[in-house]
């Protein structure tokens, strides 16, 4: 990316065009908004969808029940909270590596619209405000969305000392698989553990298409990623994580409803929602083109759908 990159009035190089924390949010609210990434909502989706796959999984395997639109719900506004309590934590550690990047230097942190100080004190309102959901749900959840925490204080340190950093990325992102689940039947099993292994092989393979953003500047400051590690061969494990990630989601709906009962149709549903997500990211690796990042930007945004995918077809099997 281009170093003479200017951005009007603080907004972000990244943000989604005219998105409402830049057209309709106070002003002296906009460098939190900002720094929680409310401006760019697909890390969020990202976030929540595993949360949907594991509750919506556990409800095909017994039923769908009136608090499993609670976990839906409290799911949906815990994703945004802990998706920008975790993003401003992000910003506080990687703030000198952030000004240093094209892409990144214009955050709040490194731009200055919003303080060390006054960033500990937002991501701290917005962990606060997640607990609070957290502890309308079972016990079990309540000790999975605590022990959440360590993944998400690992992660932004992770660049620094591995190639490897998605994966610790997939780690904290896909939790909600588990945790979701648990809400809905209050122990773990086989089934979620192999939905969250599928969530971070996803992770693996979007997020590598992420990074192919900043490759050039994260070999001048020497931040470690998958996208600098594959280079050329990024396509090739693309491909590997893609069909790691339909194969163990398909073992894991197979775990989870054949054990359990499900009809045949219920069955078919689920692993069709495999297939598909499948297809879509198959999609995505016909049209990526690693050195430009607009396209990588495009193609890690369409991740949301694929997730959805997931879900619409995990929904008509849970109310079969």
């Amino acid at each position: 990316m281009s170093d003479d990159i200017q951005t009007p009035d603080g907004q972000v190089i990244d943000a989604v065009p005219e998105n409402w924390v830049d057209t309709l949010a106070p002003e002296w609210s906009r460098g939190y908004l900002r720094l929680s990434r409310a401006d760019r909502p697909i890390g969020t989706w990202l976030l929540l969808l595993p949360c949907w796959w594991g509750v919506l999984l556990a409800a095909a395997t017994t039923e769908l029940r009136l608090f499993d639109l609670w976990i839906i719900i409290g799911c949906a506004i815990g994703a945004f909270l802990m998706r920008g309590a975790g993003c401003t934590w992000n910003d506080i550690t990687d703030r000198d590596f952030d000004a240093q990047v094209a892409r990144t230097r214009s955050r709040p942190i490194p731009s200055g619209q919003v303080s060390v100080k006054q960033a500990v004190v937002w991501m701290i309102l917005q962990a606060l405000t997640a607990f609070l959901i957290l502890i309308t749900f079972n016990w079990a959840a309540i000790a999975l969305g605590i022990l959440a925490l360590l993944p998400v204080a690992i992660y932004p340190f992770a660049k620094r000392f591995t190639w490897w950093p998605q994966v610790f990325l997939g780690i904290a992102f896909n939790w909600g698989a588990l945790l979701a689940w648990t809400a809905h039947t209050g122990s773990l099993s086989l089934a979620p553990v192999i939905l969250y292994l599928a969530g971070i092989a996803w992770t693996l393979f979007y997020d590598t298409i992420y990074a192919h953003q900043d490759t050039e500047d994260d070999a001048l400051i020497g931040v470690k990623s998958t996208a600098r590690l594959f280079g050329d061969n990024s396509t090739w494990w693309l491909r590997l994580f893609m069909m790691a990630s339909v194969v163990l989601m398909t073992l894991a709906f197979i775990l989870a409803l054949v054990p359990a009962g499900a009809n045949i149709l219920a069955l078919t549903m689920a692993l069709i929602g495999a297939w598909a997500f499948g297809w879509h990211m198959v999609w995505q690796l016909r049209r990526l083109d690693v050195n430009d990042w607009t396209n990588c930007m495009i193609l890690f945004r369409s991740n949301r759908d694929a997730g959805l995918i997931v879900v619409l077809f995990l929904a008509i099997a849970a109310l079969l």
